[in-house]
């Protein structure tokens, strides 16, 4: 019996141990969440750790709708990300050209999928405020 108790204890120890490694409070399953925010507005994005801030718009040279371009622009927005394990990150992200990639908040992506309203010359300038961005969060 005495040779099996360094055994029991060692069973125990790793049983322990591998129940600690999966923490509750950092989610692991997969994500696909749509969400969207106003200028300063932010949201802690359900099912992640993940907290995202709509900072502004930097740029928006989306051709208006009632124009014709040559070129179709573009719109930049600028975000914060942070997770419980990440610190705050600024991100500029990217509508309609090759920089329109996702960015990686720890395993989780989060994609620049359209910017409201879009621009009209007969409507005339989109106000700082009006402005809405839609992301998507995936991992």
């Amino acid at each position: 019996m005495r040779r099996l108790w360094p055994f029991i204890l060692c069973i125990v120890s790793l049983t322990a141990a591998a129940g600690c490694a999966h923490s509750p409070s950092v989610p692991s399953g997969p994500v696909d969440a749509q969400v969207v925010l106003a200028p300063g507005q932010s949201v802690d994005v359900a099912g992640t750790s993940l907290r995202v801030q709509f900072q502004s718009v930097v740029s928006d040279t989306r051709c208006p709708g009632d124009a014709l371009c040559i070129q179709g622009g573009d719109a930049v927005v600028r975000i914060n990300a942070r997770t419980t394990t990440t610190a705050e990150t600024t991100f500029d992200l990217h509508l309609h050209v090759a920089a329109a990639e996702p960015v990686r908040v720890g395993d989780l992506s989060i994609a620049f999928e359209t910017l409201t309203p879009y621009p009209f010359f007969s409507r005339g300038p989109i106000q700082p405020g009006d402005y809405r961005a839609t992301l998507r969060v995936t991992r």
